[in-house]
């Protein structure tokens, strides 16, 4: 069943939004795609957004990348081992350069990684353990550890939150809590500049002097070869209109297609519906550790306790065949499932115990401030059920409003919640991003220097270490299933079950690497 764009849309954003994408060049092949959300932040250093991490991914390369069976190849720089596990030697591929004609160089891949980790939560990790990270010449990178970092290319190659892209020094040595101001990477594509307009799209151009590997592409590995000319990422928040500009042809992809519009497009030949990944996502809420209420650990405990897997899945996502509710923090079906401390999550929440809690806590009624996304399907749901389940255990909930970008951005600020801060916000997460100790982003307990939320907790980090310096897998298990205790015990964060959002595609669009994060290299586009 067809449903056509109207005149007043074809002359209003989306006419607006299509010239832009046609940059004057008709002859061009462009992909058109309406992505989980606008992007306003460009730095993939600074925030763990995933469209910050997506528009990473066109125009950054890596060191190496995981390939289809989840092993880490070669990208950017063929490596070698030491025997003792303690020296690692990357020699970048010949005739890598940044878009704006400037050699790759080893200085740069220093630079990159030394920005990283001091952001990322494995990065962190890893450089506690660097005796020195150099560049041999200018084409050799030589990392020596001081003791054996068994998840190191592990952490090195990962897909997300965050990977280590690779960018020119002078750019890199911009301090990692402040935003990038310039945007040039050397990877597939190119950021158009001139065309990024927050709120409407960005776009990116192919690069012509990118030079794929030989390899097929295989995951996030393998050759990077680009079929078209030009991606053009397009902001429309109305969910109907951007299934209606897909059926007419106007766009060629959504990336999250909600579910409960997915019946518009039966029948359609030209849309196909999709999941990209066997695993899908976690939603989670996050409270700031910094502030009252949730500065007490047994107020964060009765929000839990109050909480309901279930009516937040079905709000998120309606269909039960695309959602299941999970306790364990590093995901269900992965090696270290586990769930305990989350058996009220699970079996629809116990408001009463909450209540009583709130009570013994001495909790005064002090506001919780709820950031509330207004954009995008996979995160306004979220929040409006928490706030009913919250209140009904006793709290006092002030829900803010926002679009999903001014979040990120209020997110990193510390000041309290009178002051321009948040106590709770919710987000979501790939399993894969989650699924172990060392990756998990929300169980960093560096204070200042951990994820948003900032909570100090050495208890955390020593168990992190134990699973490092696990020798059997057992031993890694047993790790893992202590921090899985001890983050719901203090409630590092809410697990709220596990969900797929699938994409809608054109056909016109093949050859689309199934991974996870969306990227648009190897895809080809026919004409219609």
């Amino acid at each position: 069943m067809n449903h056509p764009v109207t005149l007043s849309l074809r002359t209003g954003l989306l006419a607006s939004a299509l010239a832009l994408a046609a940059g004057g060049a008709l002859a061009q092949t462009t992909v058109n795609a309406v992505m989980h959300s606008d992007l306003r932040v460009l730095d993939p250093v600074i925030t763990t957004a995933h469209i910050t991490r997506d528009h990473a991914y066109m125009i950054y390369d890596v060191l190496i990348a995981q390939d289809a069976q989840g092993e880490m190849q070669p990208q950017m720089a063929d490596f070698t081992v030491s025997d003792d596990g303690l020296t690692y030697t990357f020699t970048l591929r010949e005739g890598l350069t940044f878009h704006d004609g400037a050699p790759v160089t080893a200085a740069d891949v220093v630079a990159s990684l030394t920005r990283w980790g001091k952001r990322d939560t494995g990065g962190q990790l890893l450089m506690d353990v660097t005796a020195s990270l150099t560049a041999q010449d200018d084409r050799t990178v030589v990392w020596t550890l001081s003791e054996p970092f068994s998840a190191f290319l592990a952490t090195v190659g990962k897909p997300s939150a965050v990977p280590p892209f690779i960018m020119p020094a002078r750019i890199a040595a911009t301090p990692p809590d402040q935003a990038i101001e310039e945007h040039i990477g050397s990877g597939p594509f190119r950021f158009v500049s001139e065309e990024f307009q927050p709120g409407v799209g960005v776009t990116y151009e192919k690069f012509a002097e990118y030079i794929p590997r030989d390899e097929p592409a295989s995951g996030y590995a393998g050759g990077k070869v680009v079929n078209v000319d030009r991606v053009r990422w397009m902001t429309m928040a109305d969910s109907m209109t951007a299934v209606n500009a897909l059926q007419s042809g106007d766009i060629d992809l959504i990336e999250s297609m909600p579910v409960d519009l997915i019946p518009l497009t039966e029948g359609d030949d030209a849309v196909l519906v999709e999941l990209r990944s066997p695993f899908g996502f976690q939603t989670m809420g996050r409270m700031n550790f910094k502030h009252p209420p949730f500065d007490n650990p047994q107020i964060r405990r009765a929000a839990m306790m109050a909480m309901s897997q279930e009516p937040v899945l079905a709000a998120l996502m309606g269909d039960p065949q695309y959602y299941k509710t999970c306790g364990a923090i590093f995901g269900c079906g992965t090696p270290y499932e586990n769930t305990t401390g989350t058996e009220t999550l699970t079996a629809g929440g116990d408001p009463e115990g909450a209540r009583a809690l709130l009570e013994e806590a001495g909790y005064d009624g002090t506001p919780v401030v709820l950031m509330q996304p207004t954009d995008g399907p996979t995160l306004r749901a979220q929040p409006v059920v928490a706030a009913e389940q919250l209140r009904a255990a006793g709290f006092t909930v002030d829900m803010q409003p926002m679009d999903w970008q001014t979040l990120v951005t209020r997110r990193a600020s510390q000041a309290a919640p009178a002051d321009g801060g948040w106590n709770m916000f919710f987000t979501n997460w790939e399993i894969s991003e989650i699924a172990n100790p060392v990756i998990n982003v929300m169980l960093n307990g560096r204070g200042d220097q951990a994820w948003f939320g900032w909570p100090d907790d050495p208890k955390i980090e020593e168990l992190k270490q134990q699973y490092i310096a696990a020798k059997t897998p057992e031993e890694q298990k047993a790790a893992a299933e202590a921090i899985q205790a001890h983050a719901m015990e203090t409630v590092s964060y809410v697990p709220l079950g596990e969900y797929q959002f699938p994409q809608a595609r054109r056909t016109v669009l093949t050859d689309m690497l199934p991974t996870p994060v969306p990227v648009f290299w190897n895809l080809t586009k026919t004409e219609e």
